[in-house]
């Protein structure tokens, strides 16, 4: 694997193919960056740290409370995807980029990509294909930056602006995760391709009664369409349905995976999974959108 090291660099080494991290830009001025003694930096000296897990650390400013997922969140998720209850989503992502790329050797960036997960099966799919997961959550980038061996990672906040030159992307990948509409267009190049997954109104349905889990918003395709409307184009949408069995350790992971777990104190939710059945099935529902950009 290309790395982006250079000898003069005695810090931790980024785990990143050259390709995507040929794509970095600072976050602070847009400008390149390239290793330096600290990490990484832009010819304006801005510098940012190379955790020793091989990702990089392009936040800025104060982080929130709450900024990206915690450690037990990440566990969660990381525990529900290597079970393979998700595979069927990877593999219609994958699907997905294969019909829709037109480059060579494309950059693949996962937008709130976790960890990682849906990006490494992607390119398991797609072997000419480079692969960078943008998180804000550093216990995901720990994970994401190991995940492939043409993948990388950096933590950054998609809200503030993300850390890549203009028109880098050949694909970008937003699963289940905030969407900033302008950034998006502003990295994908002009013949690239953005896939959009979030939850259909049946998704978990099986557990949302029972559990007191958020309710999907029945008007998601709705917002999505007017929040992407003036950068993207529409090109096509996907059903993508799943069946899951899913034993008492499962229900509890799929809640702590998502924006339940800051809702529900565990003593309640615990009380309320040992009154399901063992194992419970549960329907997964998922809608892939395809877009391109506008010129």
């Amino acid at each position: 694997m290309a790395s982006a090291n250079t000898p003069h660099h005695t810090g931790p080494r980024l785990r990143m193919p050259a390709a995507a991290a040929a794509a970095l830009a600072c976050p602070t001025c847009g400008a390149g960056l390239s290793p330096g003694e600290r990490g990484l930096a832009c010819a304006a000296g801005h510098s940012f740290n190379v955790a020793r897990e091989g990702y990089a650390s392009l936040l800025t400013g104060a982080t929130p409370p709450g900024t990206g997922d915690s450690r037990e969140m990440v566990a969660d998720r990381l525990r529900f995807q290597e079970a393979g209850h998700h595979d069927p989503v990877s593999a219609a992502l994958a699907a997905a980029l294969a019909r829709e790329l037109t480059a060579a050797e494309p950059l693949v960036v996962d937008v709130g990509g976790g960890t990682g997960h849906h990006l490494a099966r992607v390119l398991a799919a797609l072997p000419r294909a480079v692969g960078l997961t943008v998180d804000a959550s550093k216990f995901a980038a720990r994970r994401a930056a190991r995940v492939h061996e043409r993948a990388g990672a950096v933590t950054a906040d998609a809200w503030r602006g993300l850390p890549l030159r203009d028109g880098c992307a050949d694909a970008l990948l937003n699963v289940f995760a905030p969407r900033n509409a302008a950034e998006f267009h502003r990295v994908l190049g002009a013949g690239g391709v953005l896939v959009v997954a979030v939850p259909d109104r049946d998704h978990l349905a099986e557990l949302r009664g029972p559990l007191g889990l958020l309710e999907v918003d029945p008007r998601k395709d709705e917002r999505l369409a007017d929040s992407l409307h003036g950068h993207f184009a529409p090109t096509g949408t996907e059903e993508v349905r799943f069946p899951m069995e899913l034993d008492h350790d499962d229900a509890a992971t799929v809640v702590g995976m998502g924006p339940s777990a800051r809702h529900i104190p565990p003593h309640e939710l615990r009380a309320r999974i040992a009154d399901l059945p063992a194992p419970v099935p549960v329907t997964g529902a998922v809608r892939l959108h395809t877009y391109r950009p506008r010129t």
